[in-house]
């Protein structure tokens, strides 16, 4: 029986966690990146959707500063695909209205990428349909370590330190905190995704592998986050 409730609220700020690429691909015989090129093309779909709902953000964490553990070679062709995606898918999202911004501590990232990164960033810049921000070398508890640090050197009185204060530190300061999270592949947890923007996060856990994720799961997605109440600890 399909699910007719109406989605009445959507996400301002969607965190994506896109999780499962390379069990998408073992189980198909393909190599990791293989999953990795997948789940690209099902984040600029899923993208798309979500700007035409009228989501304003979404945060995708494509590499975490944990990642640099896996495979090398896993990791060199992860990296190729990214430079592909800000050399070339960048054109298309310009010419759509989307900006980019890639957020993390990318001191592993070396000059090649980073230069990618800030050409990107700046042919998008004036772009207002939407934003999508990727989480690449992201840590969530290192961005709250680089806040600190920084409002350390800057001096501040320990009775000046505030939640309020912290977030004017974080990576991308001016975006809202994230409304509704999605991780796939069945796994439940955070494993460090934007732990201070996801405080108030409402989560749903869905059991499908990235690649595989469509319009219809994000529906289904909407639909449920309408049906919660975001108390706020009231």
């Amino acid at each position: 029986m399909s699910d007719q409730t109406e989605v009445v609220a959507v996400p301002q700020h969607l965190g994506l966690i896109l999780d499962g690429n390379r069990r998408w691909a073992s189980e198909r015989g393909l190599p990791a990146i293989e999953g990795h090129r997948q789940g690209y093309l099902t984040l600029k779909k899923v993208l798309r959707s979500a700007l035409t709902n009228g989501v304003r953000y979404v945060s995708a964490y494509v590499f975490s500063t944990e990642n640099w553990k896996r495979d090398r070679d896993e990791v060199r062709s992860l990296m190729k695909l990214f430079m592909w995606v800000l050399k070339h898918e960048i054109k298309d999202l310009d010419k759509e209205g989307i900006r980019l911004r890639v957020i993390g501590s990318k001191l592993q990232l070396g000059h090649a990428l980073a230069k990618a990164i800030h050409d990107a960033e700046e042919m998008t810049k004036d772009n207002d349909r939407g934003t999508l921000l990727l989480c690449l070398d992201y840590g969530g508890q290192q961005e709250i370590v680089d806040a600190v640090r920084r409002i350390a050197e800057l001096g501040y009185n320990p009775d000046d330190i505030t939640p309020e204060l912290i977030s004017k530190f974080l990576y991308a300061p001016d975006v809202p905190p994230v409304d509704l999270v999605i991780r796939t592949s069945g796994e439940q947890r955070l494993s460090n995704f934007m732990l201070w923007e996801s405080a108030y996060s409402e989560f749903l856990f869905d059991a499908t592998y990235w690649p595989d994720f469509d319009d219809n799961k994000l529906h289904a997605a909407f639909v449920e986050y309408t049906r919660r109440q975001r108390r706020f600890g009231k």
